[in-house]
């Protein structure tokens, strides 16, 4: 069965120790729910980016835990279709 792990890290690269401990995790899905019910608590620990490893191999990372405060794009209003 796989093994599912987070690796946490400052915005430098460096590891820190993360604020909430992981449980086991035996599905990727698993392991990205949890990140996504503990990302605030994470980084007000520390934490600013994650790597996603399965037995050992990275998956994925850096992935940030910071919430982009992104203006939204404004939505273009439907053109209007001549009568034919």
């Amino acid at each position: 069965m796989a093994d599912w792990t987070w690796r946490f890290e400052k915005a430098d690269g460096t590891e820190v120790a993360p604020a909430v401990e992981p449980e086991e995790f035996t599905t990727q899905g698993d392991a990205e729910s949890w990140i996504g019910e503990q990302w605030k608590e994470l980084v007000a620990g520390g934490a600013d980016q994650v790597f996603l490893h399965e037995d050992g191999s990275l998956i994925y990372g850096p992935m940030s835990l910071h919430a982009e405060e992104a203006e939204p794009e404004p939505v273009a209003e439907p053109v209007a279709e001549a009568d034919a």
